[in-house]
């Protein structure tokens, strides 16, 4: 069974979240802070060997402090961020093990992840070499200059990336050796810079990532809505179908 790394970046500033008192991953989802709900469903797979999270240094005293029970019983390993995502995932990949066969690449603020799309993701990869979920974009999409609409884009061939985007480990390691500090706004497109073709897996649209105090609450709204793994309950032929 190959190795898969996760590593969680967690060290962006918030800024657009609207509460200077606290950073997005950090707040608490009905109960569970953020970054737990998007990550204890990558601790709990035989396959998932190693779990990176990376946090501002500024936050790092913080982090360590309020987290531990979840950091100790999750194994979960703290890395210091850099100055842009693409510094702090490097920072994180160069703490993977050798034996890791494959890295995935999973936002802090993605809380509503399930097993079910991970099986996919994952199993792309190791087809392929390089995965990432998105989904097709369905709205009209407008180019905007200084408030005006300058252009209507084609949407026929546009996808919305997600995460998490899964890479064999010396792949990403080669993408992150030819980058060169150029703005890098996820992993697949530092791999498309080196000519490696990636994978698109279709995701779902539940799979929003937290950014503003709207995506929140749509985030609580959406979490009893995710695929659960199926029991002996679900069997029954009514079961409900978000059971699968």
């Amino acid at each position: 069974m190959p190795k898969f790394a996760v590593i969680v970046p967690a060290a962006g500033q918030s800024t657009r979240f609207g509460d200077s008192r606290r950073k997005k991953p950090f707040i608490e989802l009905k109960g569970r802070p953020v970054w737990v709900r998007a990550v204890e469903v990558f601790t709990n797979r035989d396959d998932v060997a190693q779990t990176l999270i990376v946090v501002s240094p500024e936050d790092m005293d913080f982090f360590k402090e309020k987290f531990q029970p979840n950091l100790a019983f999750m194994a979960v390993e703290i890395v210091a961020g850099g100055q842009q995502r693409a510094d702090s995932v490097k920072n994180a990949l160069a703490r993977v093990k050798a034996d890791i066969d494959f890295v995935a690449v999973h936002d802090a603020a993605r809380p509503l992840i399930s097993k079910l799309w991970i099986d996919r993701i994952f199993a792309a990869a190791e087809q392929s070499g390089a995965a990432i979920p998105a989904t097709p974009i369905s709205s009209t999409i407008k180019r905007v200059e200084n408030g005006r609409i300058v252009e209507t884009v084609p949407r026929d061939k546009l996808w919305a990336a997600q995460t998490p985007q899964v890479f064999r480990r010396q792949l990403l390691l080669d993408a992150y050796a030819r980058w060169d500090g150029s703005e890098a706004t996820d992993e697949a497109n530092l791999v498309e810079r080196i000519g490696h073709p990636v994978t698109i897996v279709e995701g779902s649209p539940l799979n929003i990532k937290i950014t503003t105090q709207e995506d929140f609450k749509m985030a609580e709204a959406l979490l009893g809505a995710l695929p659960q793994e199926k029991s002996l309950r679900s069997l029954h032929p009514f079961a409900d179908d978000r059971f699968v």
